[in-house]
């Protein structure tokens, strides 16, 4: 018996139970028959559905459910590992609520969440060169041409769970830039920031931060200079932008801790440091959320 037809007969019967009917125990044998495993069943799924991560702006959840699900976040179908793992995250203007459903063999499970809110920092960069500031037609185009092939690299759809292995820091060295703070440049405020920047003179060694695969390794892109893309499965990328030198080469296989870079100031850049960033597929993360 589907849920429909159990509300149905509940109902029907629902006056005939204010009185000391006869049809009292037949409704209770036919709910031993019938409601009980419904209601058993429709709780089933919740023990084999487990959630960790951060629930707040550019914030990342690994999540696990049985095999072959259907899961929607907002009503858009998530890819889903052979093994029953999923990932989804936030991105930096995320005001939530968010609305998780997992459907298996007829179950539904389905939660929402609310999506903790964040104060940015702003910062002041002077100095910037006017042909940065305002790249000519030329410029334009080329960083058009470029940004397709960041994003080309970030739909990827590879079921490895390389995020799983978990993050570590790519470089060591002060902090001078965070997720989310907008920057104004030349008094001109500019997109906000969308990596946490680690500074440190040029050839600083940066390391692969997770396992996975590169798959976009260019040395010399207008606004980030040198620029290298690791895969870490189902949509979870990092991306190494101002680098000096790289490595490595599209394909090659990583292991968390690899050497695959030396640190520079290539690009739009004022001085020598590492802009990390980590995307779920085209939504921009926090990547200090994922490490110590």
């Amino acid at each position: 018996m589907n849920l429909a037809t159990h509300l149905i007969f509940k109902q029907a019967v629902h006056t005939k139970l204010k009185s000391n009917s006869p049809l009292r125990l037949c409704y209770l044998m036919f709910c031993l028959a019938f409601f009980i495993p419904i209601q058993a069943t429709a709780s089933d799924l919740a023990p084999h559905v487990k959630l960790r991560g951060s629930w707040i702006q550019g914030g990342l959840i690994m999540g696990v459910a049985p095999s072959q699900s259907l899961i929607e976040l907002n009503g858009k179908q998530l890819l889903q590992s052979p093994d029953g793992h999923f990932v989804f995250g936030f991105g930096r203007d995320e005001s939530g609520p968010i609305q998780l459903k997992i459907q298996h063999n007829g179950d539904v499970w389905q939660r929402e969440y609310a999506i903790e809110q964040r104060d940015y920092k702003i910062q002041k960069i002077e100095g910037i060169p006017a042909k940065i500031m305002n790249p000519d037609t030329q410029n334009q185009a080329r960083s058009q041409a470029e940004a397709r092939l960041v994003g080309q690299a970030r739909q990827i759809q590879r079921f490895e769970l390389d995020y799983l292995m978990g993050f570590q820091w790519p470089a060591k060295g002060p902090i001078t830039g965070v997720y989310g703070s907008q920057r104004v440049y030349n008094g001109v405020p500019g997109r906000p920031h969308f990596g946490v920047d680690v500074a440190g003179p040029i050839g600083t060694p940066v390391y692969a931060p997770a396992p996975g695969v590169v798959t976009l390794v260019h040395d010399d892109m207008f606004y980030s200079g040198g620029t290298l893309i690791i895969d870490h499965g189902l949509g979870v990328s990092s991306t190494m932008i101002h680098l000096n030198k790289i490595h490595v080469k599209e394909g090659a296989i990583l292991k968390a801790g690899d050497l695959i870079a030396d640190m520079g100031a290539s690009g739009r850049a004022t001085g020598s440091h590492l802009d990390w960033r980590i995307n779920w597929f085209d939504i921009r993360l926090d990547p200090q959320l994922l490490v110590p």
